[in-house]
């Protein structure tokens, strides 16, 4: 290793060490990763270049649109009405994307334009959105409003987005999109999941580190209830032909939740074993029928996942981002073919898993 290869790891190592101590918020993107992906960039790393450049191409598109945020985020039930539900996410979801991906771009390559974009979407949101409501206005706020977060907390303290709106912003975060996360976290099933993943953003955005611990400890008390000694989570299986869409609506925020709090604490859920329970069992038995969905046992022809639908990318880019986790070949080579991957809608738990490996944010592979 070179002079300057040593000098530029041990960087990395105090930024690391630097977040974990001194109360640093760090969310899906810790600035080991950040730095690491700049590093990698620089080094013309082609993987990490394609998924640059589609981010680019993303960012640039963002650009054109105005933001469509509301005062009341009314969502009526998805299987109430379909249409109006789809219709008015739509909303929060292309403005969440948006935000997101132009929050990235500026933090790897410093254009303003992006920034300047990332945070006006912020501060629309953070001054005009004032509720949610309807049916599934708070689950449809924990899992679109992730990516408002997540380019929040890829803001926070840059010196592009002023005082007076990030104040503004964390008031919207404390009465609005806390109490999403906070009011469905005890859930049974994957709204409970993705309460705890929105609750988890919002305490890191806060730096509130009890709401961490609190947090972590409702995802192991009932890990062995969603999860069976066979990896299949009943919750989820039981939703006849969208079975499998559901067991990864389950697993993207297990992981993003297990993601964050490895990143804030250093305490490595991936890798736990709970009452024979375990993250690992469950995503081994996803990819299974994910490669064979025509032996999955609890519905005859379920729904497959599909480039071509609206959910592009699921979950593959789940499988991206646990490669980066386990070390796991199969993971990889699942996600192999897809890449680069971006999930650019619905939800936002692993959108730029190619671009942002987890790997290189310190976990230790077992």
């Amino acid at each position: 290793m070179t002079k300057m290869n040593v000098v530029k790891v041990i960087a990395i190592c105090c930024i690391s060490w630097f977040a974990h101590n001194l109360g640093f918020s760090q969310g899906m993107h810790p600035d080991v990763q950040i730095a690491k992906v700049k590093e990698q960039l620089k080094c013309k790393n082609e993987r990490i270049t394609n998924a640059y450049n589609q981010l680019v191409l993303k960012a640039d598109n963002a650009l054109k649109e105005n933001n469509h945020a509301l005062e009341d985020f009314s969502i009526p039930g998805r299987y109430i009405n379909e249409e109006l539900h789809v219709k008015n996410s739509q909303s929060l979801q292309i403005d969440a994307f948006n935000a997101y991906v132009c929050a990235l771009a500026y933090r790897l390559n410093g254009d303003k334009k992006y920034g300047q974009k990332a945070c006006g979407l912020l501060n629309a949101w953070g001054s005009i959105n004032r509720k949610f409501s309807d049916y599934d206005g708070v689950l449809v706020m924990a899992y679109s409003g992730a990516g408002l977060m997540n380019a929040a907390l890829l803001m926070k303290k840059q010196k592009i987005w002023d005082d007076t709106n990030q104040k503004q912003f964390e008031l919207w975060v404390k009465g609005v999109y806390k109490v999403s996360g906070d009011s469905i976290r005890t859930r049974k099933n994957n709204w409970g999941d993705w309460g705890r993943y929105a609750s988890l953003l919002a305490a890191s955005y806060l730096i509130d580190k009890n709401e961490i611990k609190a947090n972590c400890k409702l995802i192991k008390s009932d890990l062995a209830a969603k999860i069976t000694e066979n990896g299949s989570m009943p919750e989820e299986t039981k939703r006849k032909e969208k079975g499998i869409w559901y067991t990864y609506f389950s697993l993207a925020p297990i992981t993003a939740s297990a993601w964050i709090i490895y990143n804030e604490t250093g305490e490595d859920l991936f890798h736990q074993n709970i009452k024979n329970a375990s993250i690992k069992k469950a995503l081994d038995y996803l990819l299974r029928y994910t490669n064979k969905p025509e032996e999955w046992p609890h519905f005859l022809n379920p729904e497959k996942p599909s480039l071509s639908n609206n959910l592009s990318g699921w979950p593959y880019n789940l499988f991206e981002a646990m490669g980066g986790i386990y070390g796991d070949k199969d993971f990889v080579e699942a996600a192999d073919k897809y890449r680069p991957i971006i999930y650019s809608r619905h939800h936002f738990a692993w959108t730029f898993p190619t671009l942002m490996p987890c790997e290189w944010a310190g976990i230790k592979q077992k």
